[in-house]
């Protein structure tokens, strides 16, 4: 068993699982962010990534419980799988509704994300594996965090969504730094994790465009128009998504820990929104 380990998690960082549930199936049906195929699709296209996703996230982390020295670690360790089993059912839910209103199969949809987490079960170590629970946790905490940043993100969106892609960014950033420092505690490496993130960054934007292409697959209008309107959105002066490399960057730092980037006054505000936990961590 490893020693207790130095976490740089602030103490008063709560984990809190929230229950929540979202009536979202008639919404689907309709193109829900600002009635733009692509702003749609994007955000669409990463919910089928989270069901298989966060369970292999919960599973790579699982199989360090009690391995080392720290009860701290290890309560925020079931926090992080309550919240992760809900964000779960729930893109469950939606995955199934939009599969259902754009008549495509979520089998197809999750077929690419299915067979990279067969070959890593099979044949990655459990640390390479909780290697990579590393990398995409930081992946979607700077996405969370962009989203808290930049509201033109969601500007137009329909409520009910946004809600829904806000409660879940929030979580994300309450857990952003647990598999850190579970990977930490049992010895985890630093390049290890390095050569992890820049694969894992090309296998999460693969996954993302081949899932937007599935879901514009009927698109009639101009695609170079579609697209470069989209890419705007995400990446321009006022895009989603600006500000996300600095932090991106900064996972290479061999001192780096998430907490470094220490957004809880930004998020401050939604976390009075959502409240207090209404379940038991599992």
């Amino acid at each position: 068993m490893h020693g207790s380990t130095a976490s740089r998690t602030p103490q008063n960082v709560e984990i809190v699982p929230r229950n929540r549930h979202f009536n979202i199936e008639d919404v689907l049906k309709t193109e829900w962010h600002s009635n733009d195929r692509f702003k749609t699709a994007f955000f669409d296209a990463m919910s089928i990534l989270f069901p298989l996703g966060e369970q292999f996230f919960i599973d790579s982390v699982k199989a360090f419980r009690g391995k080392f020295d720290d009860p701290e670690l290890e309560r925020r360790i079931r926090g992080f799988m309550a919240q992760e089993a809900i964000h779960r059912r729930e893109h469950q839910h939606y995955n199934e509704a939009l599969c259902r209103a754009r008549g495509v199969s979520i089998e197809k949809m999750e077929r690419a994300v299915f067979v990279r987490q067969k070959f890593a079960r099979r044949y990655l170590s459990p640390m390479q594996q909780l290697a990579g629970t590393v990398a995409f946790e930081h992946l979607t905490a700077i996405l969370a965090d962009a989203l808290f940043r930049n509201p033109e993100a969601l500007e137009g969106a329909d409520p009910d969504m946004a809600e829904m892609w806000r409660w879940h960014a929030l979580e994300e950033t309450e857990h952003k730094a647990v598999a850190y420092d579970v990977y930490v505690a049992v010895g985890g490496q630093t390049w290890r994790r390095r050569v992890v993130m820049a694969l894992v960054t090309l296998e999460f934007a693969q996954h993302v465009v081949r899932n937007m292409r599935l879901l514009l697959r009927d698109y009639e209008g101009s695609r170079f128009k579609l697209w470069r309107d989209g890419l705007k959105f995400l990446f321009g002066k006022r895009g989603a998504m600006r500000g996300v490399m600095r932090p991106y960057l900064d996972f290479y730092k061999r001192d780096f820990h998430p907490w470094d980037h220490d957004n809880r006054e930004l998020v401050s505000s939604v976390m009075a929104e959502f409240g207090g936990a209404t379940v038991n961590p599992i």
